[in-house]
């Protein structure tokens, strides 16, 4: 393992250089992996790991029209690499769960039934075994329990595979069952494209992913770039003004300076008046959102948010709901769709 020192606290991290693909061949060279749903990350992650040279079967239900038809259009071939999800989990010695986590409960009775003996069980996040009174998923005890989560949605893992960049992962072992849990886990992060994995643990996984999607990621982003640009416009700035001071300044041209060289660089290459500005207001902010932060962190640890999902995603026409949700940012005049 690389050592990578984060401002004085060192981290063991995992790079293609210490598990190079050949490696990661070697140890998947007799198994069958079976990729569970076609939706978010099994597009990805099952396309990596075929054009990586793996030996892999999609499962899918039929059913889902939308996802078994996009899974045809990408190759897969209907009896023979393609087929539904009890058959897919029968023919594979590595199952990953890669559909829903509200599907997650609601197949994981029908999969358990074909895990076998020394098979692995992996999952893209750790909701699901960390919130098992909740779910009922509950592995055998004779099962290799293993997570890889990319750090990222399943067209950048693609994306980035295609062009080389890898994109970071985290890892953890639930379950130890054959000895060789770790191996295969990693094995597996190299295949789906990762070049630079991180340890955690199942738990510490979702507690920083809920919070993070919550958060930063995608609801206090979404949250903070709607109040901007409300108060720009009612204070008679056009839509474009606001717009490019809110939106496109940071997609396209700050945020990449961010993943460039990190913040100082981003600030660094900005004006002085920016500078000041920035640095003076940092700590406003940072202690405006820091009790919502808390309490989010609190409600993610407690399992709270993991029922509100549990309980929403498992109500009848919630695909519908959700859409008018999307629709109604898609319809809005900030970020209206293209």
């Amino acid at each position: 393992m690389a050592v990578i020192d984060f401002g004085g606290v060192k981290e063991e991290v995992v790079m293609r250089r210490e598990f190079p693909l050949r490696r990661a061949r070697r140890v998947l060279k007799d198994e069958v992996i079976a990729v569970l749903g076609y939706g978010v990350q099994g597009p990805a992650q099952s396309l990596n790991l075929k054009d990586n040279g793996f030996r892999v079967v999609v499962g899918q239900a039929r059913q889902f029209r939308r996802d078994w038809d996009r899974a045809v259009r990408d190759g897969w071939k209907p009896g023979k690499d393609l087929f539904d999800l009890e058959e897919a989990a029968e023919r594979g010695t590595v199952v990953m769960m890669l559909v829903s986590d509200a599907a997650q409960m609601a197949i994981w009775p029908r999969i358990r039934r074909h895990l076998d003996p020394g098979d692995a069980l992996y999952f893209s996040h750790g909701f699901s075994i960390v919130f098992r009174d909740r779910t009922g998923v509950i592995p055998p005890g004779d099962v290799d329990v293993i997570m890889v989560a990319p750090k990222g949605s399943g067209s950048s893992v693609r994306r980035n595979f295609l062009s080389g960049a890898g994109i970071n992962a985290s890892f953890a072992v639930y379950q130890d069952a054959t000895g060789h849990a770790r191996e295969r886990c990693l094995a597996i992060g190299i295949g789906i494209g990762s070049g630079y994995l991180f340890p955690t643990t199942f738990e510490k996984e979702v507690y920083s992913d809920l919070t993070g999607e919550r958060g930063v990621l995608m609801g206090a982003l979404a949250g903070i770039m709607e109040a901007q640009y409300e108060i720009l416009r009612r204070h008679g700035h056009s839509p474009s003004e606001a717009f490019n001071e809110t939106v496109e300044e940071l997609t396209q041209s700050l945020i990449r300076l961010v993943d460039e060289n990190g913040m100082d660089w981003m600030f660094s290459n900005c004006s002085a008046t920016a500078q000041r500005g920035a640095l003076d207001w940092k700590p406003r902010f940072k202690n405006a959102v820091m009790p919502v932060f808390r309490a989010l962190y609190s409600s993610v640890k407690s399992g709270k948010e993991a029922e509100r999902v549990i309980k929403a995603c498992g109500r009848k026409g919630y695909q519908q709901r959700l859409a008018r949700e999307l629709a109604r940012m898609g319809d809005s005049e900030m970020l209206p769709a293209s």
